[in-house]
């Protein structure tokens, strides 16, 4: 059976993995960075870089000893080689590299996104191409049509910041902690969703992408102005975030032929957003998957079945494969009017 190692490293999580051809997740060994970050507000790519240095090499160690397994027996590295803080898409990518070398086993450069598009397939046997994927993150927020392994035709994206990026900086400017996603959903738990007049920026637009900077200034103008309780203001947030979603991916779903619908990403731990795209789906007459919560954020596991994928359709790397700040999954895309880094 297909035995994969796989690293990731391109933001404030640092784990290794090892996955098999029939899915069965043999150990995952994962390090967060919260405490570091904290004070800041936000992730600092610098402590992340030296923190992912310090703690590859103990989770790789530890991750095969939890499988009972050595580098011998596994048959292929796969390592995250971007998108994500250069600095620390560098640190995994060359110990894969290094790992690679030492051991005789091929490398599998994997696209960060990709492990993202891919993961509802490790925990859903039953998922076929192609489907529509709502990949919402804390640095993208995109609509694909997953056609296959490394093919993905991007249908829509954020012309500005990403839902997850708007998550963030809203619970910062509530002063509700880091990180920003699970603290703004524990507030609107306690918070009306209707109390505070938001926007919904491009809903019902013929333009198909998203956009968050306008509601997150709106956000800002909410708290300036005394009328409103913190809790009251994150939950007509995630509301209007949810809601922006959902428009756009409907006008998605009523253009393609997919087999299903799919969530993937951080923000896809969202218990609202779930629950509406679920909805969405039904409407639609779809199967709705979306991985289990821990699959959504930054993992290791989900690096280690890309590279399953990719290791059975026969798409290995050189060791000269570069780490990369911007990688779109769908390099023909036609850019986004002011999506920048985003596109």
């Amino acid at each position: 059976m297909t035995l994969i190692l796989g690293l990731e490293s391109s933001c404030d999580e640092t784990a290794a993995a090892l996955v098999t051809a029939d899915r069965a997740i043999r150990a995952h060994q994962l390090a967060g960075q919260e405490a570091d970050h904290r004070p800041f507000g936000g992730v600092v790519p610098e402590i992340a870089a030296r923190a992912h240095v310090e703690a590859l090499t103990p989770l790789v160690e530890a991750a095969l000893a939890e499988a009972g397994v050595s580098l011998a027996d596994v048959d292929a590295i796969a390592a995250t080689a971007g998108p994500g803080l250069i600095g620390g898409v560098m640190v995994g990518l060359v110990t894969g590299k290094a790992l690679a070398l030492a051991a005789g086993k091929p490398l599998i450069a994997v696209n960060h996104l990709e492990g993202h598009a891919l993961s509802p397939r490790l925990a859903d046997p039953d998922l076929a191409f192609p489907y529509l994927l709502l990949l919402v993150s804390g640095g993208h927020c995109q609509l694909l049509l997953v056609e296959g392994v490394g093919k993905y035709r991007r249908l829509a994206t954020t012309i500005d910041d990403a839902a997850g990026e708007a998550f963030d900086k809203t619970a910062k400017l509530l002063g509700l902690g880091f990180p920003g996603g699970p603290a703004v959903e524990k507030a609107a738990r306690s918070g009306d969703p209707k109390a505070v007049p938001l926007p919904r920026p491009l809903m019902g637009s013929g333009e198909p992408h998203f956009s968050f900077a306008g509601l997150k200034s709106a956000v800002l103008r909410a708290r300036d102005s005394g009328q409103y309780r913190a809790e009251d203001i994150a939950a007509s947030f995630q509301q209007a975030v949810v809601d922006c979603l959902i428009d756009r991916t409907r006008r998605q779903l009523d253009q393609v032929d997919a087999t299903a619908l799919v969530v993937a990403g951080g923000v896809a731990a969202n218990t609202a957003v779930r629950t509406a795209l679920e909805t969405l789906a039904a409407d639609h007459g779809l199967r709705f998957v979306a991985p289990p919560l821990w699959l959504c954020t930054d993992n290791a596991a989900m690096i280690a079945w890309a590279g399953v994928e990719r290791f059975k359709a026969g798409l290995f790397d050189d060791l000269d494969a570069p780490a990369r700040a911007r990688w779109p999954l769908d390099p023909n895309a036609e850019k986004a009017r002011g999506a920048g880094v985003k596109a």
